[in-house]
């Protein structure tokens, strides 16, 4: 089973440098600087989102929720701001509500025990709807002066590689060491591959649960500050986009599996790499938005399909946390 995860990982890889060949000597203004650059940003708030996604798929989960609060916290601190109120106060006020969300999430999972994806959904809509008749005046928020000062993780470059490049490797380091090197780590892949088993020999299944969704939604909200600070704006109604099948599709084309306890970091970042290549191409090709949804949809159920035989469930495995 493990090689056959790895030649998945290998294959979507190795597609992923055919693909950006392709593009780079049939494609024009793929290869440009600006367009380059462009694809870098994207795929770096894709694969943000895809290494928070990760952390839950590989607990045995989903969280639809995620681009909701990519959107909301984030648009909060810029709204707050530009409201009057002192910066400390808005990022406090935002922080209390991922933390508040991602614990809600979990707890409906862990202890009321409905399933994940019905969880996030209902949670998404009801963040996303709390943000337009609560917080926003206007679906884009335009980033204050006032936040100059922390911009910088968003703007600008190092040695010549864009911020959000730059905060992604960061994620990618953090993501790594959690899920390799901490207790967090190995609970979560012990309970993905089998949390009856897990719970029966002693790991503290609930209570890692909730943390899994409350990192996932700390997780999505860094990615909508990344993405505010780069394109100094906030487009909360970005929750009605098909973004979320992008995350999904950079997880499950990576080789996680969905029946939980596999993959890990490298999976997320090959998915990353190649599903942020095709977007970045199909819109220089001036494909229609129907046009691009219906070819995800075809990506998507393909590595589902494939990742229903690489990773397989049986009655062991498919007990609470199934999507």
């Amino acid at each position: 089973m493990s090689s056959a995860r790895l030649s998945q990982q290998t294959i979507v890889f190795g597609i992923f440098i055919v693909l950006f060949l392709v593009f780079s000597l049939f494609l024009p203004g793929f290869f440009s600087a600006s367009n380059i650059v462009a694809l870098l940003q994207n795929v770096a708030i894709l694969g943000i989102l895809g290494l928070g996604m990760a952390v839950v798929v590989i607990g045995r989960g989903i969280d639809i929720s995620m681009i909701a609060a990519l959107a909301v916290p984030p648009g909060l601190v810029l709204q707050m701001v530009n409201d009057g109120y002192p910066v400390s106060v808005s990022v406090a006020a935002a922080l209390a509500l991922v933390i508040v969300f991602g614990l809600v999430n979990g707890w409906l999972i862990a202890y009321a025990e409905v399933p994940s994806l019905f969880t996030t959904l209902a949670s998404g809509l009801f963040l996303a709807g709390l943000g337009q008749v609560a917080f926003f005046k206007l679906d884009l928020v335009p980033w204050p002066s006032q936040l100059d000062a922390v911009a910088g993780f968003g703007r600008g470059s190092i040695i010549g590689i864009p911020m959000p490049v730059v905060m992604f490797g960061l994620t990618i380091l953090v993501c790594a060491f959690l899920l390799r090197y901490t207790r967090f780590g190995a609970y979560l892949y012990a309970t993905g591959d089998n949390p009856l088993g897990a719970r029966t020999i002693g790991i503290p299944t609930r209570p890692l649960i909730l943390r899994q969704y409350v990192f996932a939604a700390l997780i999505a909200a860094f990615a909508g500050m990344v993405m505010a600070a780069s394109i100094g704006t906030m487009q909360t109604r970005i929750y009605n986009s098909t973004m979320i099948y992008d995350v999904i599709l950079v997880v499950v084309l990576g080789g996680i599996g969905l029946s939980g306890g596999r993959g890990g970091v490298l999976n997320a970042v090959t998915g990353t790499l190649l599903i942020g290549t095709l977007l970045n191409g199909m819109t220089i090709l001036d494909m229609s938005y129907s046009a691009q949804n219906l070819i995800k949809g075809v990506i998507l159920l393909i590595a589902i399909l494939i990742d229903s035989v690489l990773n397989p469930r049986n009655e062991e495995t498919a007990q609470q946390g199934d999507i």
